[in-house]
């Protein structure tokens, strides 16, 4: 098959060569029960992550930086796959998170076809996605939690290798913006939209304007506003990211969430700015 799954379309027959994601095949990271997502989704005993290799993006400030260039990680089928939705949920995963999935539709897709999983299934996208694509995940996901990174061409260009970010990630949320939310009697997210947003050094222009498309989304959206940016990644180049948000910049975007009338909003202790917080890769 000649994946054009995400935006790039770059074509690559994946079952021989890798494509644009640094991926031949399916490969993952780690998978394990997760316990700092947002409360209602990592809730009583965590969110079963599963975490792809690979990625389109390329941003030269991931924290997972060696998963997102597949340098490292495990080659599996999708029946294997399959296994690990059912392991999860045997452990007692409150829901299956799958963590960076857009170049693996189609084995996850196969994946779930073998076994569809009777927890809730989360799409944890970077945001950048072609609506037909998310129109052939809606089948089997619950919950879209999407980043939404940045709507300056100018941010994106100088950290990532896709100046064209927010032409597909804007309407990409608008899309997923849409599924209704629902709970359990405990609190636990059944359905619905988480949209994701970390506060970069010196982005607080762009990340106001994130905070004012946000307040154009049906109000049954949740926003989940994120502080904890950590220098990691390819950045020797980029001087304004060698240091985490400070104070002041986190205090202006939080009075814009504030300015916009956000309702549903999770906000971040600066605390988790740390590498403690980013996982240890297994394979």
């Amino acid at each position: 098959m000649n994946c054009t799954q995400c935006p790039v379309g770059c074509g690559a027959d994946r079952s021989v060569r890798s494509g644009v994601c640094s991926v031949q095949g399916l490969k993952i990271a780690k998978y394990y029960l997760h316990p700092f997502e947002e409360p209602f989704i990592s809730f009583r005993k965590g969110s079963g992550c599963i975490f792809f290799c690979g990625c389109p993006l390329k941003c030269r400030f991931c924290q997972n930086f060696e998963v997102s260039r597949a340098t490292r990680g495990k080659d599996i089928t999708a029946a294997e796959l399959a296994d690990i939705f059912k392991e999860l949920e045997d452990m007692g995963a409150d829901n299956i998170n799958l963590v960076n999935p857009t170049h693996y539709l189609s084995d996850i897709a196969e994946a779930v076809s073998i076994y569809r999983p009777h927890i809730p299934v989360v799409y944890n996208t970077h945001g950048y996605e072609k609506i037909e694509s998310l129109q052939r995940a809606a089948d089997f996901v619950d919950i879209w939690l999407p980043d939404l990174k940045f709507i300056s061409e100018e941010m994106a260009a100088r950290y990532t290798s896709r100046r064209d970010y927010a032409k597909y990630a804007l309407p990409a949320i608008e899309y997923m913006a849409q599924k209704e939310p629902t709970f359990d009697e405990n609190g636990k997210m059944l359905t619905g939209c988480v949209v994701r947003h970390l506060i970069m050094p010196m982005g607080v222009e762009d990340s106001i304007k994130i905070v004012n498309f946000v307040a154009t989304l049906p109000r049954t959206v949740y926003f989940s506003l994120m502080s904890q940016y950590t220098p990691c990644g390819d950045i020797k180049d980029i001087p304004e990211l060698q240091r985490p948000i400070t104070s002041r910049e986190y205090k202006k975007v939080l009075a814009a969430v504030r300015e916009a009338g956000l309702e549903n909003v999770f906000l971040q202790d600066r605390s988790s700015a740390a590498e403690s917080f980013i996982p240890k890769w297994d394979f």
